[in-house]
């Protein structure tokens, strides 16, 4: 599968974005989709999963009840859109798809480019 994030960009703070990651080559469906994140001088880390079904969700306790991951069968995409953001957000977000349902990296061997979203505050 191949995996492309779009959708970042520059906001202010307390504002919203909708990251989409599209995927070609196979169905989404197929896989549990993350997203991750890398801030400027730290390691890449968790923010999101969503399982087969789509009922199983985790978020990283950072942006628990401010970010929401879902996935669109028919556009073959996952998305996560991001509310009320805050300059700590400010990051590089990777889509990744596994065959684990994890927070491990490690787990993800498919990774899309990453997309920069860049919060102000």
């Amino acid at each position: 599968v191949q995996l492309q994030a779009s959708g970042g960009g520059l906001v202010q703070a307390g504002g919203s974005l909708r990251l989409s990651c599209a995927a070609s080559g196979r169905p989404v469906s197929s896989y549990a989709m993350g997203w991750f994140r890398q801030a400027p001088g730290k390691e890449r880390e968790f923010v999101a999963y969503i399982g087969w079904s789509s009922s199983s969700k985790h978020y990283a306790d950072s942006v628990k009840g401010r970010f929401a991951i879902s996935r669109d069968i028919a556009e073959n995409t996952v998305d996560l859109q991001m509310n009320s953001l805050k300059p700590e957000d400010t990051a590089v977000y990777y889509c990744a798809a596994s065959m684990a349902l994890t927070v491990s990296q490690k787990s993800y061997p498919y990774w899309g480019r990453g997309t920069q979203v860049t919060v102000s505050s």
